[in-house]
């Protein structure tokens, strides 16, 4: 099994996250969002996973590096690959072609989730959806009476479906995938300016290809802010019911209280301080004399002197004084 995995987006919704740091490598429970979608395939996936293909922006040796060291981690083999240029979803995919053969699973960075993977044979693909309220901002599915999907429609204006693509994909031959990319690549067949991969899944669908929904048992969203830290909160949740170790051997409590979930990194050091629930504190972090819940933080900062709650800072932050929510980026100061 391959997994293709484009992460291109500047994340423009994460600012200021995302000035300095690709969306998927920001934080959920202490890992980057791609390592945890890696190890969550990787754990549910029957079957083993040989390659796993980035496709990225220019993001820089180190994290083409960190990526190849997500892919190690679950023995499989990394390769990057790059998009320039924001074409769609097909486009993105298409990047990775060399991959495109065989069995392969497509997951979108921007997105956890947890779900059944027992993989139908007899199906062409699978696509993973969730029901949602407001289903104009994502592509959608329409299945028949025997649950087979038998329309895609990106992004509709009025209801054709409630039934979301949450952007995790397999095909048990992707050269199939591969062609139809090709094929709106060549002609230029565009929907809202881009090349989506939607329309590629039509023309399998057209040419007789049996395609099946997946069942999603939570679908867990980084798109902003206020959801990534309700993503982060929910993780916790899991990693606490698996009974992982959240706290780091080498973090310090120094007279403070912890309410899990916790977690706590390497070198992490809290002082005088109440922690929890849901809160995240990345490696090389001090806290004094504060009141944090609902929250993430991120490395190598200093925090002192505040109540944080709903919020997300970024790492190398100094941050003295009073607060409630914030969205703090990399590398700021602030002091009341």
């Amino acid at each position: 099994m391959r997994i293709i995995i484009p992460m291109a987006g500047m994340g423009k919704r994460m600012r200021p996250h995302t000035l300095t740091v690709p969306k998927p490598l920001l934080p959920i429970a202490g890992k980057p969002i791609v390592q945890r979608l890696v190890m969550d395939i990787a754990e549910i996936c029957n079957e083993e996973i040989t390659e796993i293909g980035f496709v990225i922006g220019n993001f820089g040796k180190s994290v083409e590096q960190q990526l190849m060291d997500i892919a190690s981690s679950v023995n499989a083999k990394g390769k990057i690959y790059y998009q320039e240029e924001a074409l769609g979803t097909a486009h993105a995919v298409f990047c990775a072609e060399e991959l495109l053969d065989e069995k392969v699973i497509v997951a979108f960075a921007d997105t956890l989730f947890k779900a059944d993977m027992d993989l139908d044979q007899n199906a062409d693909g699978v696509v993973w959806v969730q029901k949602v309220e407001d289903p104009r901002q994502f592509g959608v599915v329409k299945m028949d009476d025997a649950g087979v999907i038998n329309e895609f429609v990106e992004k509709p204006e009025q209801f054709v479906s409630d039934l979301a693509i949450i952007g995790i994909y397999y095909f048990k031959e992707a050269e199939k995938i591969r062609e139809e990319i090709k094929y709106l690549l060549d002609n230029d067949i565009r929907d809202k300016g881009e090349y989506q991969l939607t329309d590629a899944l039509k023309n399998m669908m057209l040419k007789g290809n049996k395609i099946l929904p997946g069942k999603v048992d939570e679908w867990l969203d980084c798109g902003n802010k206020n959801i990534t830290v309700k993503t982060n909160s929910r993780y916790l949740s899991f990693l606490m019911e698996r009974n992982e170790n959240l706290v780091s051997p080498s973090a310090k409590l120094i007279n403070s209280v912890l309410i899990e979930p916790v977690y706590l990194g390497e070198g992490v050091v809290v002082e005088n301080s109440v922690v929890g629930p849901n809160v995240s504190i990345s490696e090389g972090t001090h806290l004094n004399r504060s009141n944090v819940s609902d929250s993430i933080i991120g490395s190598e900062s200093s925090i002192s002197r505040v109540y944080l709650d709903n919020s997300m800072i970024g790492s190398h932050v100094t941050m003295n004084g009073r607060a409630r929510d914030v969205s703090i980026g990399d590398y700021n100061t602030i002091e009341d």
